[in-house]
């Protein structure tokens, strides 16, 4: 395995680690925010797409592009949920409960009949007791922190959606197609949605504008991209351990920069959500 691999790595760990700190503490509207995001990585994305894959766009089937679309909306419902959830609960808390989405894909396969090995129900049982105490602790200092939980947990469940027809339309479509298909889809539906909803699109300060841009190269590009460029060699088992830590690394960032210090008892619980997650990739990890 490259060195550098485990380099970029880091890089995209500390990435997405900045992302709910950064949208904590940008002065715009959630949903305007999300839109924003998708629009600018949307807007760096079509020169390459609409120059260098025209003809694999072109020639992508209706299935593929269906495909496409329901990833941009599942990914569009995750944003809608998430980016509100952080102002209304602690960014550990948001952070953590976002993060279950392999609970919920283990839930789905489960349905579609696959065998779960007994290593990945331990996990899941550890991770969800995590996630009752810490929506217990929340409930019992604000109830607006326990809709916010709700909120964080609806967005895991919308990002393994996500996920799961990513993962279907990245066995024909090339990661630049893909992503630009689904991240516009994202961009159109998060439009529709703060204009519904009458959020500011607009008349920002230049600091704010600043955040969004810091935002969508931190999450979008370095986290992502990076996270879909080593992942061939170091393996999916070890890059999505490693996002785990995207956690804690937000919460101390949290902590330090905006001095957001949640109540003590969340951080056992969040060490029970990483635990059990661990586990549940190492279990999916000897299957």
């Amino acid at each position: 395995m490259p060195r550098i691999d485990f380099l970029l790595l880091a890089l995209a760990v500390s990435g997405v680690a900045f992302s709910a700190p950064l949208i904590t503490a940008t002065a715009a509207p959630a949903v305007a925010i999300a839109f924003w995001r998708n629009c600018i990585a949307t807007g760096v994305l079509s020169p390459i797409a609409l120059l260098r894959h025209r003809a694999e766009l072109r020639a992508m089937s209706r299935r593929t592009v269906l495909l496409c679309l329901a990833a941009g909306a599942f990914l569009a419902l995750h944003f809608a949920m998430w980016l509100p959830s952080l102002r209304m609960t602690s960014i550990a808390s948001s952070t953590a409960l976002c993060t279950v989405t392999p609970l919920w894909t283990t839930l789905y396969l489960r349905l579609r009949g696959h065998h779960i090995p007994r290593m990945v129900w331990i996990g899941s049982a550890t991770a969800f007791a995590g996630v009752l105490v810490l929506t217990g602790v929340d409930f019992s200092t604000d109830t607006r922190a326990l809709a916010g939980d709700a909120l964080a947990l609806g967005a895991g469940m919308a990002a393994s959606g996500y996920f799961l027809l990513g993962s279907e339309v990245r066995r024909t479509a090339s990661t630049i197609a893909y992503t630009y298909v689904c991240y516009a889809t994202t961009a159109v539906l998060l439009l529709v949605a703060c204009v519904a909803s009458g959020q500011a699109l607009t008349g920002y300060s230049g600091s704010t504008w600043l955040k969004i841009v810091l935002l969508t190269g931190a999450a979008q590009f370095l986290g992502h991209s990076l996270s879909n460029r080593v992942v061939r060699t170091l393996g999916p088992s070890l890059v999505s351990t490693a996002i785990l830590m995207e956690t804690p690394g937000a919460a101390l960032i949290g902590a330090v920069w905006l001095g957001q210090m949640p109540p003590v008892a969340v951080y056992p619980a969040v060490g029970l959500v990483l635990i059990g997650l661990l586990v549940v990739i190492r279990g999916q990890r000897r299957t």
